[in-house]
């Protein structure tokens, strides 16, 4: 019986991180194989490599947080685990049809603090820390991407905006005894240089993604000992891979057609921030949604670039002569870029819309009802159904 139990424990942590697999893979390889810099399967390789770097390294912060500290080891049965990850992937289930960025983090830790109120074994202190960081996270994303789109990104954009050219990128010169690689028809300095830049930013976030997500569909086995910690990172990894390879080359085109018309500048000063917030509370051991600080970061940077017309006194007393929008990181930039609070109103006005303010207001509700939803059935299940562990 426990082997059946096992079996299908093992069976519901790699459906949730097959689906992890296809949503991450496009969020942090959309834009590259979008802009043509690298094929899906190449995306799918690498995106497998460093989430089981980020899963092996930082990611046991999050798998001890997950699997032992938010409730007791000891609480998860083989039939808690089973249910606990049920609740995580029907919570994705859920975000993917209503098509919001899946937030699988606050999913898993709202289904194990419903586990942990029914069995009166939550650690409110851990709690705490994690809702403390989720209210960090997107001010923090926020704010970061409208300091750099306010007084940064206009000069990013004119020194290391990315042109590509036709053709490949590199081509092997095979003149000599040994072929060596040589810059292809076309290909600046400028342009190879900022394309490895990005290749590297995907791979960055890739390692940001194992760090985060690979606990969310492993870490209830750990907590009950089904398995170790080594082989569960060996199982999330290989999942969210499985996913990569096959769901996610779906997931990476959409991303990619989604952010054709966003600077691939911008979304990649975005992957940055986003993925340093995540990889940074998740060495704290803290569960974070990429999705959380990388929609935050997109709408801060939309806002500093679209208030450089206006000087910083009149944006404190909100006496704001042009539109707001995130649509702004759009704007062409002059030649010469002018200081903040004499930049041309009419240059931004005129950039054309990326980001429907609207969808901010759906992704948070979802942040607020995904984990609520999950903490409440989870709750009610484990207190009618004594599946739970003893303490």
């Amino acid at each position: 019986m426990v082997s059946l139990l096992l079996l299908v424990a093992v069976v519901a942590a790699a459906f949730v991180g097959f689906n992890i697999g296809g949503s991450s893979t496009g969020v942090a390889w959309g834009p590259p194989v979008g802009a043509r810099i690298m094929n899906k399967t190449g995306a799918a390789a690498l995106m497998t490599f460093f989430v089981f770097l980020g899963g092996w390294t930082v990611g046991r912060n999050v798998i001890d947080t997950l699997g032992g500290d938010l409730v007791p080891q000891s609480m998860f049965s083989p039939e808690a685990s089973i249910v606990v990850l049920a609740f995580i992937g029907l919570g994705m289930l859920l975000a993917n049809l209503y098509g919001v960025p899946v937030s699988t983090s606050m999913t898993a830790v709202g289904a194990i603090a419903g586990l942990g109120l029914a069995t009166n074994q939550l650690d409110y202190a851990v709690i705490g820390s994690i809702m403390m960081w989720w209210i960090i996270a997107p001010v923090l994303g926020f704010w970061t991407g409208g300091l750099i789109g306010r007084y940064f990104y206009p000069y990013l954009d004119k020194r290391f905006a990315l042109e590509q050219s036709e053709g490949p990128l590199f081509t092997l010169d095979r003149s000599g005894a040994i072929p060596t690689p040589t810059l292809g028809p076309g290909t600046t300095p400028k342009e190879a240089v900022s394309t490895l830049v990005v290749l590297a930013i995907a791979c960055y976030m890739s390692f940001s993604a194992g760090a985060s997500n690979v606990a969310n569909a492993v870490a209830p086995l750990v907590g009950g000992e089904l398995i170790g910690v080594n082989n569960a990172v060996y199982l999330g990894t290989a999942a969210i891979g499985l996913g990569a390879f096959t769901i996610a080359r779906r997931t990476m085109e959409s991303v990619g057609n989604d952010l054709t018309d966003l600077p691939l500048l911008a979304a990649t000063i975005v992957m940055v921030v986003a993925a340093s917030i995540t990889t940074v509370a998740s060495a704290l051991g803290i569960p974070m949604s990429l999705a959380l600080s990388t929609v935050m970061c997109i709408v801060g940077l939309g806002w500093g670039r679209a208030t450089r017309p206006v000087s910083a006194p009149d944006l404190v007393k909100q006496d704001i002569d042009t539109e707001i929008s995130v649509s702004a990181v759009a704007a062409e930039t002059d030649d010469e870029v002018p200081p903040v609070g004499q930049e041309d109103p009419t240059n931004i006005r005129e950039a054309q819309q990326l980001f429907d303010p609207s969808s901010v207001v759906r992704f948070v509700a979802f942040w607020i009802i995904g984990p609520s939803v999950a903490t409440a059935l989870s709750y009610v299940t484990f207190t009618f159904l004594p599946i739970a562990g003893t303490p």
